[in-house]
């Protein structure tokens, strides 16, 4: 294990490893160690010794810190001056198992993104530079500290969701967002999947400014212990921002979808305390040994999905995402190959395997297409030319 403390150790190891064409297992925290696929290398370079909080003006609202800075530490700084990352990454310690404290830039390297996802952007969204090692031992600046036209290849953007394959984070630049001051949920209670999906549809076609949409079939509902979520299944919708607009924005909502179920707001701290659950998959953290999937498809379309796959298989899910997001824990094998011939009956999507004990021969991230994989290899050649970076990660176990 190699902790490097500055950028310039990180490279030099770097360097010798790629000389000798010696795997480096890359990561900042370790804390999703069991995501994707095994990586076969001799060595671990983690970044967790590279911390501190570089430049910080909350006027400017931009945050630039050391890859390996704890999470945490980054939250504690961007509360004390009331702001937040706005995209609301998980914590993936909760559906995994790990220890150890997730770093802001395993955050990016990873694409990180929660609830506020689909409104606010994902994380690479927010990163406005970066700093990093390519395989050579390299190390390049890309990016700055404001938002301009790029032309040409865009290394921040790149990077971004690469999970440490083609260059290892040093320093993240990013922006960041007020705190609302107030937020409440509505909760319409009982809907059957298809009707949620309808429900969230339309609100999310008012002017009430929906934050978060998630839809609790009753199979999931009483896993979420945070808040007194009435009897049945529970359709979820945010509400965000000054206290007079949010209780004028929540009525409205409320009456436009009174004719659909019954519904009743949750407290601020109760509200707050249900995305967190929703944020980090608290319901299937109970059985760490079932198979759990990530996927992403059309709004539309993930309860197609979800009935489509109970016909056949032994399942349990829960909708983010306005039901573009379906969190979905299977009951004994990953069953990948069933579930992607689903996803792609239904018009296609992303099926990224999160956890599981058996995964020989799986693709723990949706296969490419062979313009996108030709594409893939070709940078991953230019930034990592002795394939030294968490070999295996993206591919096959």
């Amino acid at each position: 294990m190699f902790l490097p403390t500055s950028e310039i150790e990180a490279a030099d190891i770097i360097r010798d490893h790629a000389e000798a064409r010696r795997a480096l297992a890359i990561f900042g925290g370790n804390t999703r160690s069991r995501f994707g696929n095994r990586v076969e290398a001799e060595a671990a370079l983690s970044s967790r010794a590279i911390t501190g909080i570089v430049a910080y003006n909350p006027a400017e609202m931009v945050m630039t810190v050391k890859a390996g800075t704890p999470v945490a530490e980054v939250e504690a700084a961007l509360s004390a001056a009331k702001q937040m990352m706005a995209f609301e990454p998980m914590d993936h310690r909760v559906v995994m198992g790990t220890v150890g404290e997730p770093t802001i830039g395993g955050i990016f390297a990873a694409n990180v993104s929660g609830p506020r996802r689909y409104v606010a952007g994902a994380a690479r969204d927010s990163l406005l530079g970066i700093r990093f090692a390519n395989g050579q031992g390299e190390v390049i600046k890309a990016g700055g500290r404001v938002m301009k036209n790029v032309t040409g290849l865009d290394l921040v953007k790149l990077l971004a969701g690469s999970y440490g394959t083609l260059g290892f984070l040093t320093e993240v630049t990013f922006r960041v967002l007020p705190v609302p001051p107030a937020q409440t949920t509505l909760v319409i209670s009982g809907l059957e999947d298809e009707a949620a999906t309808h429900a969230m549809a339309v609100a999310m076609a008012t002017s009430v400014e929906v934050s978060g949409a998630a839809h609790l079939p009753e199979s999931v509902k009483s896993r979420f212990v945070s808040g007194s979520l009435p009897d049945g299944a529970a359709t979820v919708l945010r509400l965000e921002g000054l206290g007079a607009s949010v209780k004028a924005r929540s009525q409205k909502l409320q009456a436009i979808l009174s004719a659909l179920s019954p519904s009743l707001f949750l407290g601020e701290d109760q509200s707050k305390a249900l995305w967190r659950e929703i944020r980090d998959v608290t319901p299937y953290a109970t059985n760490p040994a079932k198979p759990l999937w990530r996927v992403s498809v059309a709004p539309s379309q993930g309860h197609k999905l979800v009935a489509a796959l109970r016909l056949e298989a032994g399942i349990d899910a829960f909708y983010d995402w306005q039901g573009g997001l379906v969190w979905m824990q299977m009951e004994a094998q990953p069953e990948a190959e069933l579930l992607r011939h689903y996803v792609k009956a239904v018009g296609g999507g992303h099926a990224t395997l999160v956890r599981a004990d058996a995964r020989e021969g799986i693709a723990a991230f949706e296969p490419l297409l062979t313009v996108e994989a030709t594409l893939s290899g070709r940078v991953k050649g230019k930034l990592d030319p002795a394939g030294i970076f968490n070999p295996g990660r993206m591919g096959i176990s």
